[in-house]
């Protein structure tokens, strides 16, 4: 089964491959260059920065930031940004990969971060979020229902 199986920053370069692709074979926006890169970068920088907070967030609480070890979850990390987000970091790919698609001026290269998105969710987020209810029971089930999944 693929759940917690692939590193999200492989499906992330995945899924930006494929955008590329997209973008190679399908139809452009007639739009001004320099401000879709403006866009885009400053989409990039905010995703970068978003899952960048994550990620120090967990090092900072001295657990692990392996998806695919989740069992060695050793906190639950519910201050700074997770206060916004349950799931920053996949927040923070998904900000990227727009940007990504921004950047290739290519509608249809949108479909892969709603394909990020729910793969994500369905082989990643699901099989986290059973880990993290039995390690911290009720704790996590309150920060559930007090944070959303994504934003």
């Amino acid at each position: 089964m693929l759940e917690n199986r692939i590193p999200p920053p492989l499906v992330v370069l995945v899924v930006g491959c494929a955008m590329w692709a997209t973008a190679y074979v399908t139809p452009h926006l007639a739009a001004d260059a320099v401000a879709l890169q403006a866009l885009a970068g400053g989409i990039g920088i905010l995703g970068f920065c978003f899952g960048a907070s994550g990620f120090l967030a967990f090092s900072r609480a001295g657990t692990t930031i392996d998806p695919v070890q989740l069992e060695r979850a050793s906190a639950l990390v519910t201050t700074g940004v997770f206060r916004i987000s349950r799931n920053p970091m996949y927040v923070g790919f998904a900000a990227l990969l727009a940007a990504w698609a921004i950047y290739l001026s290519a509608p249809w290269s949108l479909l892969g971060v709603v394909v990020f998105v729910l793969f994500i969710r369905r082989f990643q987020i699901a099989p986290e979020e059973r880990v993290l209810r039995a390690k911290f029971g009720r704790a996590y089930e309150e920060y559930q229902r007090r944070v959303r999944r994504w934003i």
